[in-house]
């Protein structure tokens, strides 16, 4: 089994498994502690039905000094669900807490984001059908069907 064939196992159906789940409160702990990487973070968010706030780490990409998160499974995805119930509220940990607000992005616009992420999380590459190399043309194809948004301050 490789590591891409592991990483979708983990994700089947677009949600993750026990496996993953234990993953991504190792990984939302550390990053909220600041020690992964700085552009890991953990996202909280309102949980659209419990009402809880439901924390998982998080890739940051960085173009042109924005700020953008990416969901690597696509569309049906509860973070994605709940941050477009939230109108977009949520905080990101990291040493301390930051209020933010993402905005969507367009499909239109999202290809160098996606493109930009996928060399940024390889963790993410099993799950998105183009290579982190392609051109630009191949990830305005699949643009659609990733959600993309920017990272706005709350301040």
């Amino acid at each position: 089994m490789t590591q891409g064939d592991l990483l979708r196992w983990m994700y089947r159906g677009q949600r993750p498994n026990w496996l993953a789940r234990i993953l991504n409160r190792a990984g939302a702990t550390m990053a909220s502690l600041s020690v992964t990487p700085n552009y890991m973070v953990t996202l909280e968010v309102t949980g659209r039905k419990s009402g809880r706030v439901v924390s998982l780490p998080m890739v940051v990409t960085v173009i042109d000094g924005q700020r953008y998160l990416v969901s690597m499974l696509g569309e049906n995805v509860r973070w994605v669900q709940n941050v477009r119930a939230a109108g977009g509220r949520a905080a990101f940990r990291r040493g301390g807490r930051e209020e933010v607000c993402l905005e969507e992005v367009p499909a239109d616009q999202r290809a160098p984001i996606l493109k930009a992420y996928l060399r940024r999380a390889p963790g993410a590459r099993p799950h998105v059908p183009v290579d982190k190399d392609a051109p630009i043309v191949e990830f305005e194809k699949i643009a659609v069907a990733f959600p993309v948004f920017r990272v706005v301050n709350n301040s």
